[in-house]
C-alpha cells in the first residue's frame, strides 16, 4: 500500500521561509520511509493542501499522512488543518487519511534548544555578531 506524507504548515509571504519546509520535506523524503513526500501551507504560498492531496493521490497514494509541522496545539493544528484534511479527502474516496499531533514537546526538541543555544554562545553576543554581519556587508 502506498503511503504519503504532507507536511503541512502556516505558509509565509517570505519565499525563504516556505523553503525551509521543503528542506524538512526533502530530508524526511530522503530517509525513504514513505512512498510520496509532499510540503504544503495554509495560505500565502503554494501548494495548498487540497493541491498536495491530489498530486499525492495522483502519485498512486493509497492513504496520505498530514503532519502539522507547528511546534504546539493551537487552532490550525486542531482546528482549520483538520478542516482542511477531511474536505481533502472528501474528494478521493477510499484513500485513508490519518493526521498526527504537532511537534510537541520531545526530548528531540529540548536536544535541539539546546544546541542551538550552544551555537548562539559559540558566534557571539549578538552586538558582536551584528557588528561582523555589517562590516561583512560594506565591504
Amino acid at each position: 500500500m502506498k503511503t504519503a506524507l504532507i507536511l503541512i504548515d502556516h505558509g509565509s509571504v517570505r519565499p525563504a521561509a516556505n523553503e525551509m519546509l521543503e528542506l524538512v520535506a526533502d530530508r524526511v523524503r530522503a530517509r525513504g520511509e514513505y512512498d510520496i513526500v509532499r510540503a504544503a501551507h495554509m495560505e500565502l504560498a503554494d501548494p495548498a493542501l487540497p493541491e498536495a492531496f491530489d498530486a499525492c493521490v495522483a502519485e498512486g497514494a493509497e492513504r496520505v499522512v498530514v503532519h502539522p509541522y507547528f511546534l504546539s496545539p493551537g487552532r490550525h493544528s486542531q482546528s482549520d488543518i483538520p478542516r482542511m484534511t477531511r474536505e481533502a479527502a472528501a474528494d478521493h474516496p477510499g484513500v485513508e487519511c490519518f493526521m498526527t499531533d504537532p511537534l510537541g514537546v520531545d526530548e528531540r526538541i529540548v536536544d535541539l534548544v539546546l544546541a542551538r543555544s550552544e551555537q548562539a554562545i559559540g558566534a557571539g553576543p549578538l552586538e558582536r555578531v551584528e557588528a561582523q554581519e555589517a562590516e561583512t556587508v560594506t565591504r
